[in-house]
């Protein structure tokens, strides 16, 4: 299994002979507005994609957790292929549908994928009535043989759905979302420092991925303060920290 993180949230996984595409943003370095009410007025992606895009148009399926624009822009819609294979969570296939793709499978519960096995788990962005409003989102796990069990977590807080996921498919390896994303009130909506700490306590045999960091201007935890937690907790064997453009291998 090779492993690249893009930028934020998406991945270029090579896994099982197929190549995928998980959570694409490709726009430009500020080509979105700030995200409201978070606090600055920074505009998004806050960087740039680490290589040219077209580096990344022609995988062999797409995967998508959930249409927020940081996972799913208007740039990927437009340049990715209308017949690729995309996956995406039950919710999201009438909406993806409507953009051109007819090769749209909105996964309920399982799907495969030319040998891969994708499953479909829960999550929670947020607390309480934000996390209501941010609408449901999903996580997926991969498996193939000869292959790493693989969790890509997706836009979660630490929660009973992702303890259940860790529990259930005993990942070896588990991408989460970190950078403590948040608005200017209320509680994180993707995974903070504490989060990943519990995370790791409950599945200490599981190597973790932490992206999803210096990219969008609501998520104020970094690469660096994160590292400095783990660091201080003694985790950081355990957990990756994965630069854009960084590629790991399985």
């Amino acid at each position: 299994m090779k492993l690249q993180l893009i930028r934020n949230a998406s991945l270029w996984l090579e896994y099982g002979g197929s190549t995928f595409l998980i959570d694409p943003m490709l726009g430009g370095q500020g080509s979105y507005p700030p995200i409201m009410k978070s606090g600055n007025d920074r505009r998004n992606p806050l960087v740039d994609l680490p290589g040219p895009v077209g580096g990344w148009l022609k995988p062999d399926a797409v995967i998508v957790t959930h249409l927020h624009n940081d996972h799913w822009d208007p740039a990927a819609a437009s340049l990715l292929p209308k017949d690729v294979p995309l996956f995406c969570q039950h919710e999201d296939g009438e909406a993806v549908a409507s953009q051109g793709f007819t090769a749209a499978v909105s996964i309920e519960h399982e799907a495969e994928f030319r040998g891969v096995r994708v499953t479909r788990t829960g999550g929670r962005h947020g607390t309480g009535i934000i996390g209501r409003q941010m609408g449901p989102v999903s996580g997926f796990v991969f498996r193939a043989p000869d292959e790493p069990v693989l969790y890509v977590a997706g836009d979660t807080i630490w929660c009973e759905e992702v303890r259940e996921a860790l529990d259930s498919h005993r990942p070896e390896v588990a991408v989460v979302n970190a950078g403590e994303a948040r608005f200017a009130v209320g509680c994180p909506i993707t995974m903070s420092e504490q989060d990943i700490v519990h995370l790791c306590g409950h599945a200490p045999g599981t190597k973790v991925v932490a992206v999803h960091m210096d990219a969008i201007n609501h998520c104020l935890l970094t690469r660096d303060k994160l590292r400095e937690r783990l660091e201080q907790k003694g985790l950081l064997g355990g957990v990756l920290i994965p630069s854009d453009g960084e590629q790991l291998h399985f």
